[in-house]
């Protein structure tokens, strides 16, 4: 993680002072950072926020385990003035929480009134990781279904935003293939990309 991500983890968040200990103490590096932000470039400066529910090292860990527990989070970053929230998950489509179909973007919308951004596997087919090896593999095909499923949250305002990492990698014309929904016509995500400058 990251260095503020580093903070919000009560496993990698040792300290005994106002910046350690319980979930307020935790974001509240985040917050003074979010709130200097606004007071250096004013109000009206927008200030985007990623947090992730996961780690490289644990696909399975979840900083917020509940509904609640994930408001207790956010509503210090709300309150310090973030804009908008980036909500990383290994995979978009998967329910943030037991018994609801809701992801991690469309719980922290609703919780906080905020845009939210989604992102995890955007366009990987479900087969993307060898979970024994953690290597990624190449996809067999883009998955039209979850695409789809995407523009169908957005459209209905489950959540806002789109972020697209790999995906794009292998095929610069990926975005505008989604938007004329040549779907057939996307270059799978590949490893081998990430060797290569184009």
């Amino acid at each position: 993680g990251y260095l503020i991500d580093q903070f919000f983890w009560a496993g990698t968040n040792q300290r005994t002072d106002q910046y350690g200990g319980d979930v307020g103490n935790r974001t509240r590096f985040a917050c003074e950072i979010i709130e200097r932000i606004k007071d250096e470039c004013g109000a009206d400066f927008p200030v985007l926020l990623r947090f992730s529910q996961w780690k490289l090292q644990n696909y399975a860990i979840k900083m917020a385990k509940s509904p609640e527990a994930l408001a207790a989070f956010l509503n210090p970053l709300v309150k310090a003035g973030v804009d908008v929230f980036h909500c990383s998950t290994r995979r978009f489509w998967e329910p943030e929480f037991e018994g609801s179909e809701l992801n991690l973007a469309a719980w922290t919308q609703m919780l906080t009134g905020k845009p939210c951004i989604t992102v995890g596997s955007v366009g990987l087919d479900d087969s993307f990781v060898d979970e024994k090896s953690r290597n990624m593999a190449l996809g067999a095909s883009v998955s039209t279904e979850k695409l789809q499923m995407i523009e169908a949250a957005v459209t209905h305002g489950t959540y806002d935003f789109v972020a697209i990492g790999r995906s794009i990698l292998n095929d610069h014309l990926w975005v505008e293939k989604w938007k004329n929904h040549s779907f057939d016509q996307m270059k799978p995500y590949s490893a081998e990309a990430l060797k290569v400058l184009v």
